[in-house]
């Protein structure tokens, strides 16, 4: 099975969201714009949830590891369809285009387990609430973000390995905005049964479960909710999981479109659309989500405006 005349790809090039030349300027503007907000949005929430004393409990350190993730996934992609958007020529090299793979598929995976630990976090606090201080340790909390890390890191190094086993010669473009798995095997020239096996089940699984997981704990948490008693204690119960509510609405949501809708010509614009909703939409509202409605980093930021008038 060895082929003596190819040319090995130096580099891919990425066709990105459309073709057509004269909406790239107006893309590159919308697409700076998210990311602007979504880097200075989630870096706002880091910094209040660090400087703050009152704000340094287990719900707002999660939080702030989850604004990092969302930040760091949102990089691996942004800078470079940016430049693309301006470039005649929308190439990544080889080695940039696995890079970019590896980080993309460790932070997603990341990310589905930090919101599966903020919902465990969120399942103490309102159905075990007199244990949720020995349980919530400091051990503990920098244990359960951990894991994630490692975890995602490891799934991601683990499926770029496979990647890198195969054999590129030809064509490279990609036809998509990132180097996404998926397009990727297309270009290959070598087998790819084992990859596309190992893809489908680590993301079924990875997906599955920590949705499962969340779900379970929002079952406990909405049950423990209904049986108290006075509206204001409900409600107070459930603001305090209604923002982590609405962002795994938002993210698991537009992955579960991705992954469920059904096979067509038009499946490969729609996937792209779709990657758009869960990574450029999804981080840049998650700051807004746990600030528009919480009291503490509202407070938060007024007294950071506050401090920065008088010290003019």
């Amino acid at each position: 099975m060895l082929m003596k005349n190819y040319t090995p790809v130096t580099e891919f090039i990425l066709l990105g969201l459309t073709d057509q030349a004269d909406l790239q300027p107006l893309l590159f503007v919308v697409f700076l714009l998210i990311y602007l907000i979504t880097v200075i949005g989630n870096m706002t929430m880091i910094l209040l949830i660090r400087n703050d004393s009152k704000l340094d409990t287990p719900m707002y350190f999660f939080l702030s590891h989850l604004s990092f993730v969302d930040v760091c996934y949102s990089t691996t992609v942004t800078p470079q369809m940016l430049v693309n958007f301006l470039s005649k020529r929308k190439t990544i090299s080889f080695i940039g285009c696995f890079i970019q793979f590896h980080f993309f598929i460790a932070l997603v995976i990341t990310d589905y387990y930090m919101l599966t630990v903020m919902a465990y976090d969120r399942y103490l606090a309102i159905c075990k609430p007199l244990l949720y201080g020995s349980k919530m340790s400091k051990h503990t909390c920098i244990s359960l973000v951990t894991v994630p890390y490692i975890y995602g890191f490891a799934n991601g190094l683990g499926q770029t390995i496979l990647m890198l086993h195969l054999s590129f010669c030809g064509p490279n473009e990609i036809n998509h905005f990132y180097c996404a798995d998926p397009p990727l095997l297309v270009l290959a020239c070598s087998d790819t049964y084992v990859n596309e096996t190992t893809m489908f089940v680590g993301a079924g699984f990875n997906l599955t479960c920590s949705l499962t997981m969340i779900l379970i704990s929002y079952i406990f948490i909405f049950t423990a909710i209904l049986g108290i008693h006075s509206t204001e204690g409900r409600h107070k119960a459930f603001s305090t999981c209604g923002p982590h509510l609405m962002s795994v609405t938002i993210f698991y949501g537009t992955l579960l479109c991705m992954y469920l809708r059904p096979p067509s010509e038009t499946s490969v614009q729609q996937g792209k659309i779709v990657a758009v909703f869960y990574i450029f939409v999804s981080p840049m509202l998650n700051p807004f989500i746990y600030s528009l409605r919480n009291k503490d980093v509202k407070r938060a930021l007024r007294e950071v405006f506050q401090k920065k008038l008088f010290a003019k």
